[in-house]
């Protein structure tokens, strides 16, 4: 997940704080997520597939 997830945002040239500010969270949680020490809500998997424009299984599997 981790790679992913940083791969997709750095090939969108978006920061962490971008991410966070687009999806509603703070960027210390958005960083969190993708170093894989937090789990992400429902609700922020969907604000980060529509942002990144991918799918699910892309990011988390």
């Amino acid at each position: 997940m981790c790679d992913s997830l940083k791969d997709l945002r750095l090939s969108k040239n978006l920061t962490q704080k971008d991410i966070a500010e687009n999806i509603g969270i703070s960027r210390s949680a958005y960083t969190l997520i993708e170093n894989g020490d937090r789990n992400p809500s429902l609700k922020v998997i969907r604000s980060l597939v529509q942002l990144l424009g991918t799918k699910v299984t892309e990011i988390f599997f």
